[in-house]
């Protein structure tokens, strides 16, 4: 007759064995499938896939066929006013138009997500205005000095200045931060099926030291 502390000791070795089994094949293989899912989610919705890490293992490399992700299109409208003064006679060219701002990431810089039971961490960079482009429905109104007129080379500085004037307005604008509404809005919607909380932390980036 099997005594009762050895039918105990062939109990152990089966949980132990199981539960062994559970930790070394059944949860890396699920921690795996879970991340190409992820990143599978992530490459359909932004054409790039994060980096995936489920408890502090790195399952899925970061692969990046785009440099930058533009999560959010604004249009606005932008005026500038551009002068020149010459011996106390100045002329003036008042320039309206359209631009488009593109606003996004820079994914030379690290994106990745860390899973820990039913919560994700997302890292990411700080947004920012990727490009602006014009419309090409520039009007001008020009006035003249008395002694100082208008010219063709005016006409190309002042759309210069008009240019950098209207990407100084779109970095102050509220674009950046509607955009970090909207990507966190479309992540979170992403990660629902795999999580119940989702995180987020924005990190700068770090300036390379000056050369020597």
């Amino acid at each position: 007759m099997i005594s009762r502390y050895l039918k105990l000791g062939i109990l152990l070795i089966v949980v132990g064995t199981i539960a062994a089994y559970v930790l070394l094949v059944v949860i890396p293989k699920r921690s795996y499938e879970t991340a190409k899912s992820i990143g599978k989610d992530f490459s359909e919705a932004f054409q790039f896939t994060p980096e995936v890490k489920v408890r502090n293992t790195v399952v899925l490399q970061q692969q990046t066929p785009i440099l930058e992700l533009a999560t959010l299109k604004q249009q606005f409208q932008h005026r500038y006013n551009w002068s020149n003064t010459w011996m106390s006679s100045t002329k003036e060219i008042q320039i309206d138009g359209t631009f488009e701002a593109k606003c996004g990431f820079d994914l030379n810089e690290k994106f990745s997500i860390e899973i820990n039971s039913n919560k994700a961490t997302v890292y990411m960079p700080e947004p920012k205005v990727l490009s602006i482009e014009s419309f090409g429905d520039m009007t001008f109104r020009d006035e003249n000095g008395y002694w100082n007129w208008v010219n063709e080379q005016d006409r190309t500085n002042a759309v210069n200045a008009f240019i950098t004037d209207a990407r100084t307005y779109a970095n102050q604008a509220s674009f950046v931060q509607e955009t970090k509404k909207v990507t966190e809005e479309k992540i979170r919607d992403l990660l629902k099926t795999y999580v119940d909380e989702v995180e987020f932390i924005y990190e700068e980036k770090i300036p390379l030291p000056p050369a020597q």
